[in-house]
């Protein structure tokens, strides 16, 4: 390992980065707070404030793919349909197998200069979650129980809000609703040979509904979806730790532009469509597998500096202060200051160890249970 790669890998500099972010994030936080007043004097105002607080957070994980790491991601699309991307509101229909496909998602919105307004349709359980889920809040991202009965209405009220949001979007899915594990794609084939449908080899069976009600709430706003399928060379498999030991990974993303005429509006045969194109995104990971790239031409968007720039701000504006208490703590040399320095150096290793748990794929969803087994409808 050379001497960079080293420095990237020690814990004082991811106990830099978490405290940044978490520092940061909750002065963004507040701040996002008093911007509720302006709500019912100005709504498109209010959206626009939040938008950019919310890229303020959501960059800072984008910069440690893009810089921190140098993670590159080369897309594979149409060159007539590339020009479109980032001017145009889209549905993005991404695979879910990787830990930090999330960020993938996040770094194709940022090259396009998107990032701040996107959404994503996420589990309801993450709005509590601080900084990102209440960042999320404030965005008017939609969020769901993953219960038919109880989404139908509140996710269809929450897409309809989105029908004058005033900046460029991406709206994210994963249609698979949770990350792919062997265990889970056994279970997940054995609904399909329940019902008739084809069998997936790289992907779960997708759920309909979700994405059904996406297209008919965003009709006439959104122009296209996005097909992605995303894979990393070398049968690499990345993770959020690799991310911050600066381990550079190599991603391809194929990108397909469908124009949302072309999506039917009846929830049958927009079933239909949905598990069509999985089984065609199917064929595509094994025409990666088997040759090492996907179809169209690859193409590398240019790296934009404002993550960097806006992480810089917040290091510039919290590390003095931070450092600064630190050396006073220690230099005191009181048995209580250094018992307090010891137990927030505990305190933020386990957050930062806890910030890459909620990522784990074992650890994102009960799919494949028994209840859930049962009341999977889709």
């Amino acid at each position: 390992m050379d001497l960079i790669g080293l420095l990237k890998s020690q814990f004082l500099c991811h106990l830099v980065f978490c405290y940044v972010f978490i520092a940061s994030g909750l002065i963004i936080n507040t701040i996002q707070l008093f911007t509720l007043i302006l709500w019912p004097i100005n709504k498109q105002l209010f959206r626009k404030v939040n938008c950019r607080l919310s890229y303020c957070i959501s960059s800072q994980l984008v910069m440690l793919l893009e810089w921190w790491s140098g993670t590159e991601c080369i897309i594979h699309t149409d060159p007539q349909a590339y020009p479109q991307f980032g001017k145009e509101n889209a549905i993005v229909v991404l695979n879910h197998k990787f830990e930090i496909d999330f960020l993938c998602g996040w770094s194709l919105a940022e090259r396009f200069g998107v990032l701040g307004g996107s959404k994503v349709l996420a589990k309801k359980e993450l709005a509590y979650v601080p900084i990102i889920g209440w960042m999320w809040y404030f965005t008017e991202m939609v969020f769901c129980t993953r219960k038919w009965e109880q989404d139908r209405k509140t996710v269809s009220k929450s897409l309809l809000h989105l029908r004058d949001y005033p900046e460029k979007y991406f709206f994210l899915i994963h249609c698979e609703g949770t990350r792919f594990t062997e265990k889970k794609h056994q279970i997940s084939m054995q609904v399909a040979q329940a019902k008739g449908l084809p069998s997936l080899k790289y992907h779960l069976l997708p759920r309909t509904k979700g994405f059904a009600i996406t297209v008919r709430s965003l009709r006439n706003v959104v122009s296209a979806v996005y097909d992605c399928t995303l894979n990393f060379r070398n049968n690499e498999n990345p993770t959020l730790l690799g991310v911050l030991n600066g381990k550079k990974y190599h991603a391809d993303l194929y990108v397909r532009r469908i124009p949302l005429e072309e999506v039917p509006e009846d929830e049958e045969k927009c079933s239909a469509w949905l598990h069509k194109l999985y089984q065609e995104k199917d064929a595509f990971q094994e025409e990666y597998y088997r040759t090492g790239t996907f179809p169209e031409t690859p193409m590398v968007p240019p790296r934009r500096p404002w993550t960097l720039l806006n992480w810089l701000f917040w290091a510039s504006l919290l590390l003095y202060p931070f450092f600064r208490f630190l050396i006073n703590m220690v230099s005191s040399g009181s048995s209580l200051t250094l018992a307090s320095f010891l137990l927030v150096f505990f305190v933020a290793s386990m957050g930062v160890r806890w910030m890459i748990g909620v990522t784990e794929i074992d650890k994102g969803s009960a799919y494949g249970n028994v209840d859930s087994k049962q009341k999977q409808n889709d």
